[in-house]
C-alpha cells in the first residue's frame, strides 16, 4: 500500500462576520521508499466495453479490435479481464461467460475473440454498463473499464440515470468517443458517476495509443478503495468539495454519510500520484480573536479490518481584524478557483457558439483565453485557438472562427476540466 501525505494550503484569517472557508487539500501517495511505484500490485479486473453497433462498420470496427488486442496485451499476468460487445444488448465476447486471469493463453484465446466482432445492431449503454457491473462481481479490488462509442444512446433516457446509481462505486469506468457523431452530454455523466475520464479520439487510428494509456494507469493502482472523510463541527455546512487536479471533479454529490458531521467522500484508485482537493464550508460568524477548526479532512482506505485513516489534514478559521492578513488571497485557492471558471465558461461559450449567440461566445472564450494564460495552462489556449481567433490573451480579446472542425469543438469540450497543478510554496 502507499503511504499518503496531506497537506492543507488556505489563508485561514477572516474578517469580522465572514463565514466561507476554503483551502485546497493536496494529497499525495508514494511507495514505501518514496518513489514512484513501477507497477501496481493489487487485485485488479478490467472489462473492455466496445460499441459494435451498425454506425462502427468498416475503419471503426478495426480500430476497435486493434485497440482492444493492444489493451489486453499489456494486463499484467493474474489480472482478471473481460472483453464486451455492445449493441441494443451487451454480449460477452471473451470470456463467455465470467471473466478471464490474464496468462499469455488467455491473451491469445481472447485476440481470437476479439478479431471476430463485427458490427451490427443499435445503442444501449445501460445494458452495457449493467453487463460490466455485473463482471465485477462485487470484487473490492482495482475495478476499471473502458467504453468505446462512436454514436448516440439509443434508449429510454431513464434507463442510464438509475444504472449509474445502481453502479456507482462498484467500478471506475473510462469513456471514449471515436469520430464525432457521439455526444459528450452523454458520455459525461458516466464518468463523472463512475469516477472515470472522457475524451474524443477522433481519429480510429488513435484508439490503439488511448486504450494503452488507460490499461496502463490502471495496472499502476495499488490501492482500490480510497475515500475523502470530511468532518465538520456543529451548525457548519459543505459549500462543495472538489477533485481540481488533476482535473476537476465534483465529488460533493456523492457523500456517504459515516455519522451526523461526517460523511466519505470516494476517489476512486490509486497508485504513486498526488491529486489537489477544494474544501469550501461555511461556518457561523465569529467575532475578532475567534479560532475554530472549520473542517477535518482524512484519507481512508477499505480493509478487510475495516476502515484505516491514513493521512489527516485540518481546515482553520481565525477571525481578525487585521486587513492585511484577512484580504491576503491563497496562491493555491486563487489558481484553482480561476481554474474551475475555466471549464465553466468555456462550457457557456460552446452553447453559445452552438446557439448562435456570437456576442456572448467571444465573451466567454475571451475570459477562458485570460483564464489560460494567467494559469500557464498552455494546453487548453491551444485547443481554444482552434475555436477562436486569440488577438490578445492578456485581455481576453478573441473573434469566433466562421469554420470549426466539430472534432476540435468537442475536444474543447471534453478536456476543458483538465488543469494544470499550482506551485505550493505560498
Amino acid at each position: 500500500m502507499p503511504e499518503y501525505t496531506l497537506d492543507t494550503f488556505q489563508n485561514e484569517y477572516l474578517h469580522e462576520g465572514a463565514t466561507e472557508v476554503n483551502a485546497i487539500v493536496t494529497v499525495t501517495a508514494t511507495n514505501g521508499d518514496g518513489q514512484s511505484a513501477a507497477s501496481g500490485s493489487a487485485e485488479a479486473t478490467v472489462v473492455i466495453i466496445i460499441d459494435t453497433s451498425g454506425s462502427m462498420a468498416g475503419g471503426r470496427i478495426r480500430a476497435a479490435r486493434d485497440a482492444t488486442n493492444a489493451a489486453v496485451s499489456v494486463l499484467r499476468d493474474g489480472v482478471r479481464f473481460a472483453v464486451v460487445a455492445g449493441t441494443h444488448v451487451a454480449v460477452n465476447v471473451y470470456p463467455r461467460s465470467g471473466t478471464a486471469v490474464a496468462t499469455d493463453r488467455t491473451r491469445k484465446e481472447a485476440s481470437v475473440a476479439i478479431s471476430q466482432l463485427r458490427s451490427d445492431g443499435g445503442t444501449a449503454m445501460s445494458t452495457w454498463l449493467n453487463a460490466a457491473g455485473t463482471l465485477f462481481g462485487g470484487s473490492t479490488g482495482i475495478n476499471q473499464a473502458i467504453l468505446l462509442t462512436d454514436g448516440e444512446n439509443r434508449e429510454d433516457p431513464r434507463a442510464l440515470p438509475v444504472t449509474l446509481k445502481t453502479w456507482a462505486g462498484s467500478f471506475q469506468c473510462h469513456c471514449r468517443g471515436v469520430g464525432t457523431d457521439w455526444r459528450v452530454e452523454e458520455l459525461r455523466p458516466i464518468a463523472n458517476a463512475m469516477l472515470g475520464t472522457v475524451d474524443i479520439v477522433a481519429e480510429p487510428a488513435g484508439l490503439v495509443d488511448d486504450f494503452t494509456a488507460i490499461v496502463n494507469a490502471a495496472m499502476s493502482k495499488t490501492q482500490a478503495d480510497v475515500r475523502l472523510r470530511l468532518w465538520m463541527p456543529a451548525g457548519a455546512r459543505l459549500n462543495y468539495l472538489k477533485q481540481v487536479a488533476p482535473d476537476i471533479t465534483d465529488l460533493t454529490a456523492k457523500r456517504v454519510e459515516v455519522n451526523a458531521r461526517s460523511g466519505d467522500f470516494p476517489t476512486g484508485a490509486w497508485g504513486s500520484e498526488s491529486r489537489d482537493y477544494h474544501v469550501s464550508v461555511e461556518v457561523g460568524a465569529g467575532t475578532i480573536g475567534d479560532e475554530m477548526l472549520a473542517a477535518r479532512v482524512s484519507l481512508v482506505v477499505g480493509g478487510p479490518d475495516g476502515d484505516n485513516i491514513v493521512g489527516q489534514s485540518l481546515v482553520r478559521a481565525v477571525w481578525t481584524d487585521d486587513l492585511a492578513l484577512s484580504t491576503r488571497i491563497n496562491k493555491a485557492v486563487a489558481h484553482y478557483t480561476g481554474q474551475a471558471e475555466l471549464a465553466s465558461v468555456i462550457a457557456e461559450g460552446l452553447e453559445a457558439r452552438k446557439a448562435g449567440d456570437v456576442d456572448t461566445a467571444t465573451q466567454r472564450f475571451g475570459r477562458a483565453a485570460q483564464i489560460a494564460t494567467a494559469a500557464g495552462n498552455q494546453a487548453t489556449l491551444d485547443l481554444l485557438d482552434k475555436v477562436v481567433d486569440i488577438e490578445d490573451p492578456a485581455t481576453g480579446t478573441v473573434r469566433l472562427k466562421k469554420k470549426v472542425d466539430a472534432a476540435d469543438e468537442m475536444a474543447l469540450d471534453t478536456r476543458s476540466t483538465r488543469t494544470v497543478r499550482v506551485g505550493k510554496k505560498q
